[in-house]
């Protein structure tokens, strides 16, 4: 059928400081840096081994995944291009303040909130689960898609059915890679 790559972006200077980056740009750490190259050099490995295959980078264009895109392309040689549907969700009022405030928790299973000039998780879905649908038209393409976290979250979704609290509470790593299969 078809599948794509996901690899959440590297450590932030706000993932250190516990913070909600959301849409407001926050750059790697160094270490985030050395995450995007080892996941790099994992991705080389398992394309020179035959392993996987990947066409193109499509990135968010904040800092942290766009770096950490550039990051894996210049040791796999895939080329990068920027995808704005990519971008971070807006938390609105909540951007920069603590990941685990309680009140965030709960607002996060608000899917029609927008936290107050930020964005919603149902219109959040709608830019996602289009790209995955543009992504799904195109079999013979594969991408690795470099994002967030919440970008994640919407990405499980699209395959796996999820509770409300399970939704809210998912997560992956900085620089994991993740495979979806159509």
């Amino acid at each position: 059928m078809g599948r794509f790559y996901f690899v959440r972006h590297g450590q932030t200077v706000w993932n250190v400081e516990n913070k909600i980056c959301g849409a407001t740009d926050s750059p790697l750490t160094e270490q985030g840096h050395e995450q995007a190259r080892e996941t790099a050099r994992l991705i080389k490995e398992k394309m020179d081994a035959g392993e996987i295959h990947i066409d193109e980078i499509l990135t968010s264009p904040l800092s942290r995944a766009y770096d950490t895109a550039m990051e894996i392309s210049k040791i796999t040689g895939v080329p990068v291009q920027i995808e704005e549907r990519l971008k971070e969700q807006n938390f609105g009022k909540w951007e920069g303040t603590p990941r685990n405030g309680a009140d965030f928790k709960l607002a996060k299973q608000s899917f029609i909130d927008s936290y107050e000039g930020g964005e919603s998780m149902f219109r959040m879905a709608q830019r996602i689960y289009n790209l995955i649908d543009d992504i799904k038209k195109e079999p013979d393409k594969t991408y690795l898609l470099v994002a967030h976290n919440g970008i994640a979250r919407f990405v499980q979704s699209y395959f796996h059915d999820l509770s409300n609290s399970d939704f809210a509470t998912f997560g992956i790593k900085n620089a994991e890679l993740r495979e979806f299969d159509f």
